[in-house]
């Protein structure tokens, strides 16, 4: 697992040992980059079930301005926490120690970017996408990125959240959402 591009490109991550941790592999990275790769200058990014952080480092090294890492298992946290320092990110990162949903439940700022990536069986995934959407917690023109397995269809979400695109690789897939910006109407000033 390395950094693609950006500041920290070519820089090995640590890994997470055991199997409950089942990183993004290089070509879904590749393919999610490509697909934002003019969106991420100067963002604000949440990685969320991050495991070893490596979709909020990439987008560190890119030049996102700041990323939240959110992990429960103590493992994960520390791997990222080693990882930022590896990559010499950690001064544009904040770590937090704790389940996503209740993070998500306790969040009082927006982003420009979301990456969803929890385990496939916990079946968080939905909930979270639900969340997201119902509490607003894209700026305008944000991206949510979500990854599943490759025949499960993600539900669309209540405007202004739509399905911008949908990828498959191999088995995994991977949909991006876009939040619309402020639609105000020209007749009522709203």
């Amino acid at each position: 697992m390395r950094v693609i591009t950006g500041s920290a490109r070519g820089r090995r991550l640590k890994e997470l040992e055991g199997l409950e941790t089942r990183p993004t592999t290089d070509r879904v990275k590749e393919g999610l980059f490509s697909a934002l790769q003019f969106d991420i200058e100067g963002r604000r990014v949440l990685d969320l079930f991050a495991g070893t952080g490596q979709l909020g480092i990439e987008a560190l090294s890119r030049g996102a301005a700041r990323c939240v890492f959110v992990d429960q298992r103590t493992d994960a946290v520390n791997c990222i926490r080693e990882n930022l320092r590896l990559t010499g990110l950690a001064d544009r990162a904040q770590v937090v120690s704790g389940e996503s949903m209740a993070y998500l439940g306790a969040l009082r700022e927006k982003f420009d970017i979301i990456f969803l990536d929890p385990p496939y069986a916990a079946g968080l995934l939905e909930p979270a996408l639900a969340h997201i959407a119902r509490h607003d917690l894209l700026n305008p023109h944000g991206i949510l990125a979500a990854e599943c397995p490759a025949d499960r269809a993600l539900p669309a979400l209540a405007p202004p959240y739509g399905i911008y695109r949908t990828y498959r690789y191999g088995k995994i897939g991977l949909t991006i959402y876009h939040r619309s910006g402020e639609e105000r109407s020209e007749e009522t000033g709203q």
